[in-house]
């Protein structure tokens, strides 16, 4: 029995998924799983550092973003718009000629990572200047988490390149788990290692969760045949083809990363804490438009891609009906976090040394940042509706216009206008729907007009109900059932809150005729079957996003 079971296992994490629908509810189920233990994470740093240490965590944000920023455009462009479609076309020649193509663009890579991680390590004290506008004792800390963390940067190469390497043979189980193991390194760095090294045990495990996300890969990437070889060839066919692929999806990810940077710029100028009480928000936000916008966008991307080359009457339909399926889970997410934004920010966050004053304008920016999850969750599938129509160049342009948007709004609304952080949150809601307007409208342009504003109008709606729905129960139940002052009751009252809101919002979706309502049936009957469903799947999935915040 007990060999059965382990036999059973192994077969789990090493078998090979042939369906969309498999991969994209791993992907899913990996990302809310991911989130969870990143509040976890976050919860544990705002207990440990806030109360007196607010700066520090500060530092620690600001640090993080010049390696993750050279990872982002160095390692996930590479593998997201590139390696693995050059690799899988290499793969059916033989595992010979793919390995070593991942090995010479691996070692590639690892060459330009080295340059770039020496010299920010060199310079990283001015580069902290630049970045952020700390006193002088804060940019030397920052320095050094800095240079600490780089670090782990070289680990994630090595693991990125794993998932893809096992993401090509159509397995995605243990490339969901990787980022679990990072956010778990991070948690015992803080809870083993702060007490002595300080915010530097933060630091340290970032490293720890890199080295984790890479081990728990190396036996899969070796049982399905990858060895790693000292191959330099620069002039390799594939290699010179991933680095043209690469090319816009880096200048994409680098317009993506402004947003950080306008962040930490703004907040450094600001009260200490301002940027880890930005940050918390805007993980909060993230979560839905993860959750429903990434999963979908990227399950729908091999059908879009498929049908975009002489069938634009079903490209459209597939679009549109993925389309709602977003805004039909998306809009609830956002009336439900913006009602119980407060409770949300004390189970998150609320550790005895968050104060309260914090919690609250956690609370508020996370309530401008509702206003733009449905159509930010949106965008992430649009744009995959260009890349699928091979044009990178619009997105590309509409990002670098919404950015400069983004820039001049900040800056305006928080310091000019003196809103602070809460300034940040609004300019990052109005350039998301800005992108997404001007996103959805060229794209009807090309592809005919979207069937989707129907059943839109009816989803708002349904949301505009479950809002005005909502607000009454929650202030009596708040008021006079719950002592919310306590842990178990603040749960009791956020779970039946919500579940008061998504039955209102199901209901009035149901009297309005919302098709999309039949899509939670099918779910809930599909994960009743989720063996079968983890036998198929064909999908390549994009690695979660992996930082600190």
């Amino acid at each position: 029995m007990v060999k059965n079971i382990i036999n059973n296992s192994r077969n789990l994490f090493n078998q090979q998924n042939n369906s969309i629908l498999s991969a994209a509810i791993i992907i899913a189920a990996s990302y809310a799983a991911s989130a969870i233990l990143g509040l976890v994470r976050n919860r544990l740093l705002a207990g440990t550092f806030f109360g007196g240490q607010e700066s520090e965590l500060d530092v620690y944000f600001a640090a993080f973003v010049i390696p993750d920023t050279i990872f982002q455009l160095l390692v996930v462009g590479a593998l997201s718009a590139a390696f693995i479609p050059v690799y899988s076309r290499y793969l059916k020649q033989g595992s010979r000629q793919a390995n070593h193509l991942a090995n010479a663009t691996l070692n590639s890579l690892l060459i330009i990572l080295s340059s770039a991680t020496l010299l920010v390590a060199i310079f990283a004290h001015p580069i902290s200047n630049l970045v952020a506008h700390f006193p002088p004792a804060q940019t030397s800390l920052m320095a050094s988490l800095m240079r600490l963390m780089l670090l782990s940067q070289v680990f994630f190469t090595i693991s990125t390149f794993l998932t893809g390497i096992i993401q090509s043979h159509r397995r995605f189980l243990i490339p969901a788990i990787a980022p679990l193991l990072y956010n778990l390194g991070i948690i015992i760095g803080v809870i083993f290692l702060t007490p002595t090294l300080g915010i530097y045990g933060a630091a340290w495990g970032v490293v720890i969760g890199a080295i984790l996300h890479l081990l728990i890969q190396v036996p899969l990437a070796r049982h399905l045949g990858y060895s790693y070889r000292l191959i330099f060839s620069f002039r390799h066919p594939g290699v010179r083809t991933i680095s043209r692929l690469m090319l816009p999806r880096t200048l994409a990810l680098a317009v993506s990363q402004a947003e950080r940077w306008i962040a930490v710029v703004i907040t450094s100028l600001l009260s200490a804490g301002s940027l880890s009480i930005f940050n918390f928000a805007r993980q909060l936000y993230t979560m839905p438009i993860t959750l429903f916008g990434v999963s979908l966008g990227q399950a729908s991307f091999p059908n879009l891609s498929s049908q975009a080359d002489g069938d634009l009457v079903r490209f459209n339909q597939t679009l549109s009906q993925t389309l709602l399926q977003i805004l039909f889970f998306s809009l609830p997410a956002s009336a439900l976090l913006l009602i119980l934004r407060i409770p949300i920010v004390r189970l998150a966050f609320g550790a005895d040394s968050f104060p309260w004053s914090a919690t609250l304008l956690t609370g508020k920016t996370l309530a401008l940042f509702t206003l733009s999850i449905a159509p930010q969750a949106a965008s992430h599938l649009l744009v995959r509706a260009y890349y699928a129509l091979e044009d990178t160049k619009t997105p590309l342009i509409i990002s670098l216009l919404t950015v400069a948007l983004n820039v001049i709004l900040s800056l305006s609304l928080s310091l000019s206008l003196g809103l602070g952080i809460l300034g940040i949150a609004l300019a990052v809601s109005i350039s998301d729907i800005l992108s997404f307007l001007l996103l959805s409208f060229l794209i009807q342009r090309r592809t005919g007009l979207l069937h989707v504003y129907g059943p839109a109008f009816k989803m708002f709606v349904a949301t505009f109900f479950t809002l005005a729905s909502l607000w009454l129960p929650f202030r009596l139940l708040d008021q006079f059932v719950f002592d919310t002052t306590r842990t178990i009751p603040l749960i009791a009252l956020t779970l039946i809150t919500s579940l008061i809101g998504l039955l209102v919002y199901f209901a009035f979706s149901y009297l309005l005729g919302v098709k999309e309502l039949d899509a939670v049936a099918r779910i809930f009957h599909r994960l009743g079957n989720w063996r079968k469903i983890l036998s198929r799947s064909e999908e390549v999935i994009e690695p979660p996003a992996l930082s600190s915040e």
